[in-house]
């Protein structure tokens, strides 16, 4: 069962990675977390989609944690002025893909 919030998360990717690029070259450490915590959404979203029993909230949960992690590494990027202020519409795209996963795992 493919999700639609896949291809969001994809798109996410997209918007994020001239973000990351920018905030490699000032702080590698939060550039790699923010990497592996973007990478994360979109293949434990399509490693649940394709699950059985409780292993399939668990992915869920993991896109989850994943997502507030990227959410939470702008920021950070944002305060330590690494970045201008992040775009909307990718805050956007991260509140849907959050409000998403949450009603996913209460399934």
């Amino acid at each position: 069962m493919a999700l639609q919030i896949y291809s969001v998360a994809i798109d996410m990717i997209r918007q994020l990675r001239p973000l990351l690029e920018r905030i490699e070259t000032r702080d590698k450490n939060l550039g790699d977390q923010l990497r592996r915590a973007a990478t994360s959404v979109p293949l434990n979203l399509n490693e649940g989609a394709y699950s059985l029993g409780r292993n399939v909230r668990a992915r869920y949960y993991n896109a989850l944690g994943s997502a507030a992690e990227v959410r939470a590494c702008l920021d950070v990027a944002e305060a330590f002025g690494y970045i201008e202020q992040v775009a909307p519409s990718l805050r956007d795209t991260l509140d849907r893909i959050i409000a998403t996963v949450v009603r996913l795992t209460q399934q």
